[in-house]
């Protein structure tokens, strides 16, 4: 034992002897005696397993090892986002809030039997690798992830951009475990992306919330906007496995769409509770929106979500969200480590508590893969009233196919054609856009 621990040790029976004698002295205080004689006791049991751990186990250990040991396992018990992190599993952490970093590409958290995927963050070594929304992650390398808090997990993911990492994968939908061997590369997150869905409607993807989302999300609605002649008829806010991010960032993408109204509060158990709402202003001017989500669609994700939904000023559609309403607090420690404590729960405008049950949309949508087969049937082309002889003249001024305010400028990209003749949920909210376009008019 060394000087170090004993004095700890001592210093900690010390306290609890006089605690306990003190709150023993005066007799009006039952409860606090009672409660100090528990925690004397469990001072006690921690010190004997620890002097039995030291004194008997097969391999030396260090006193610095046992203590961090014991915080991670009061942490790791609480809940799956409690974690306790040393010095450079936190700094590790500090370079994922600059949106660029080396590894794979995917946000995580806790589950029975290993660790599961939230997301795969788009455009990353992961998503390439075929990477899903619920997969677990059974194995990294040759160490099993049942026996790894998340920040182990994570340190043992990163790398050198350039090597590879074999993960072994169980997915449920499919019933079977398989490896995948993933490339390391330099993660640079682009939190905004954008796009013409079809002239006078705007795609807009948050990929995760970061700083200044808000900001770069208002700027490329602005862009769409000035190349459609400044018509707008409707936008879709794809929210799919963006695993979430900054609360501030979630709060002001929630009030560009909306004019007034909640957008979430928190609950805590001690402290401060906080309640934002919106402010004048939808960027939209009232168009219809459309909001796609996901099972990888959490936390900061889940509370725009909810936010619009509870407001009435999107129609949420694809599958249920992932669940994650709780807040977690980093709490730095004086050598360098510290550690991330659960200390609320998000609830959106009309109350409900997002944590473990997700977001329901409005109209459920599953994601299925189309496959365009061409039969080689060469279908005759479509007759109609023009096509026959002598045809009479319909009378009109002029002759037009599209309504001249429809007519706007702006094409979708190519990928985007790609992305639309594959993505049902997209083709189904584009569909849902023109449909209250027509009813609304909204321009």
């Amino acid at each position: 034992m060394t000087l170090k621990t004993t004095r700890l040790i001592i210093s900690f029976a010390t306290l609890s002897a006089l605690a306990l004698a003190w709150v023993t002295w005066q007799p009006n205080h039952g409860i606090t005696n009672a409660q100090a004689a528990t925690d004397y006791a469990q001072m006690k049991k921690f010190s004997d397993v620890m002097n039995a751990v030291r004194k008997y186990y097969v391999e030396d250990t260090t006193d610095e090892e046992l203590f961090e040991g014991a915080l991670k396992g009061m942490l790791s018990n609480l809940d799956p986002h409690s974690t306790y992190m040393n010095s450079d599993m936190f700094s590790k952490m500090m370079e994922d809030t600059s949106g660029e970093f080396g590894g794979l590409g995917i946000e995580i958290s806790s589950a029975e039997g290993g660790i599961r995927i939230v997301a795969p963050i788009e455009d990353t070594p992961a998503d390439r690798a075929g990477i899903k929304s619920g997969d677990l992650i059974v194995r990294i390398g040759s160490v099993l992830a049942r026996d790894m808090s998340l920040p182990e997990s994570v340190k043992l993911m990163r790398g050198k951009p350039g090597t590879s990492i074999t993960l072994t994968i169980f997915r449920e939908e499919e019933m079977r475990t398989f490896d995948v061997s993933i490339m390391r590369d330099k993660i640079q997150v682009t939190s905004v992306k954008s796009d013409i869905l079809d002239p006078g409607y705007a795609y807009l993807r948050v990929t995760q919330f970061q700083e200044h989302t808000a900001e770069q999300l208002e700027k490329k609605l602005t862009d769409i906007r000035n190349q459609s002649n400044g018509k707008v008829f409707g936008a879709v806010l794809d929210l799919r496995n963006n695993p979430g991010g900054l609360l501030d960032q979630a709060v002001a993408v929630s009030d560009l769409f909306l004019n007034d109204g909640g957008i979430v509060s928190t609950k805590s158990r001690v402290g401060d509770n906080m309640n934002f709402k919106a402010e004048n202003g939808d960027a939209l001017k009232g168009a219809p929106l459309i909001v796609l989500i996901n099972g990888g669609s959490a936390s900061a994700s889940e509370i725009v979500a909810g936010a619009l939904q509870d407001n009435k000023r999107a129609v949420l559609l694809g599958t249920k969200s992932f669940g994650k309403g709780s807040v977690q607090r980093v709490i730095p420690l004086s050598d360098g480590s510290a550690f991330k404590l659960t200390t609320s729960l998000y609830y959106t405008p009309s109350g409900r508590s997002i944590q473990a049950t997700g977001i329901d949309p409005d109209i459920n949508v599953k994601a299925v893969r189309l496959k365009i087969e061409d039969d080689g049937s060469d279908f005759p082309a479509q007759v109609s009233e023009r096509d026959m002889k002598g045809h009479l003249a319909n009378g009109n001024s002029k002759t037009t196919t599209k309504k001249e305010e429809e007519s706007v400028p702006g094409q979708p990209s190519k990928q985007m054609l790609e992305r639309l003749s594959k993505d049902v949920q997209l083709q189904r909210a584009l569909d849902l856009l023109q449909g209250l376009h027509v009813l609304t008019k909204v321009s």
